[in-house]
């Protein structure tokens, strides 16, 4: 099993467009940084990637920490304070399954699996990152076959 905290705004995996050439790329230039904070988080915690098969089955738990937007909070002398009516959950954009998307993606990017075909069981959450944090993801992959 493996936890890892990755630091940076998650990003959706959105449309893809065909390039002049016939080349496919990703339309959002916010899930490259992603998918490479992924990278970095996997790499610090455990220098190679931790799972030796390339097929096992595993599951995933990710909670994704959104920031804040500004009007969440108070101005002037309540600057930095919470207002009573912002929003407890982000049931807004970005949609979960897409921030799952380019998060899984990254994970098979990072060498943590062959292929996100491998994911039999998979959980997610979508929450604002708690005051004085930074936003990001913690995610744990574990091996069913372990």
């Amino acid at each position: 099993m493996i936890t890892l905290r990755v630091d940076g705004e998650p990003a959706p995996q959105g449309s893809k467009s065909v390039g002049r050439h016939g080349g496919v790329y990703e339309k959002s230039k916010k899930v490259r940084p992603w998918r490479d904070a992924i990278r970095a988080a996997v790499l610090a915690g455990y220098g190679e990637p931790p799972f030796g098969s390339a097929s096992a089955p595993v599951s995933v738990l990710i909670h994704f920490y959104l920031p804040r937007p500004a009007w969440h909070f108070g101005t002037g002398r309540n600057a930095g304070r919470l207002k009573d009516g912002a929003p407890r959950y982000p049931a807004r954009r970005p949609d979960v399954d897409k921030l799952i998307r380019s998060t899984l993606d990254g994970l098979k990017e990072a060498g943590v699996y062959g292929d996100d075909g491998q994911v039999v069981s998979l959980q997610a959450f979508k929450v604002y990152a708690p005051a004085g944090e930074k936003a990001g993801a913690t995610i744990t992959v574990w091996d069913e076959e372990l």
